[in-house]
């Protein structure tokens, strides 16, 4: 029995990945979460095999938790499952230790292989998303602004794109709002942008918010 953590800040979509799951033979869901937070903390007492890790989770997000699963002794492999279908944003995810990337509108049947792979040590790409990473993400002239952005760049990015203030983010990220300031500033100009205004239109452009 493969066992899946599913931890996703949508209630009605993680109760619709819950039942997905659920009508497999060979998979049970074992445990969830709404935050990155409660997902490290459940981690911590609840073995699995694979993780179904939503990016655009409130506190600790899919990006920033990537890294810290993959840090415990005997890590689940970590399925993301995003609305992003942008290769920029799947080849970020793969680089820092996601075994597959998924898409929230990818068939459900797919969803279901895809934990089976990863949960047998392979690695899995939406298969709409794998021809693009192929042709975008090789190609360094063509690459967008945002791919040159730290980690913690792009934490920021995500957060001031959602409406969130810089003080609100210093205290998330447990850090001060001068480092906040600090990174805003570095992305703005790494991004050519100059308000939160642009930083909003730019992430809906480029299919990031």
């Amino acid at each position: 029995m493969i066992r899946v953590l599913v931890a996703e800040d949508h209630t009605i979509v993680r109760e619709g990945i819950k039942q997905l799951i659920g009508l497999a033979k060979d998979l049970s869901v074992v445990g969830e979460a709404s935050n990155g937070e409660q997902l490290l903390e459940t981690l911590r007492h609840t073995p699995c095999e694979v993780v179904l890790l939503d990016i655009s989770m409130p506190g600790v997000n899919g990006l920033e938790a990537i890294p810290r699963i993959r840090a415990l002794n005997n890590p689940p492999a970590v399925l993301v499952l995003s609305m992003h279908d942008e290769a920029q944003m799947a080849a970020r995810a793969l680089k820092i230790g996601a075994a597959g990337y998924a898409t929230k509108d990818s068939d459900p049947a797919l969803l279901l292989t895809a934990i089976r792979k990863v949960a047998s040590g392979g690695r899995y790409i939406d298969p709409d998303l794998a021809d693009r990473m192929v042709f975008e993400v090789g190609l360094t002239d063509a690459r967008p602004a945002h791919t040159l952005l730290s980690e913690r760049e792009f934490s920021v990015f995500e957060r001031l794109v959602r409406g969130e203030g810089v003080n609100e983010i210093a205290h998330q990220l447990a850090v001060s709002s001068k480092t906040v300031s600090t990174h805003k500033a570095r992305l703005m100009q790494k991004l050519n942008l100059h308000s939160v205004a642009d930083l909003v239109k730019y992430a809906v452009e480029h299919k990031l918010l």
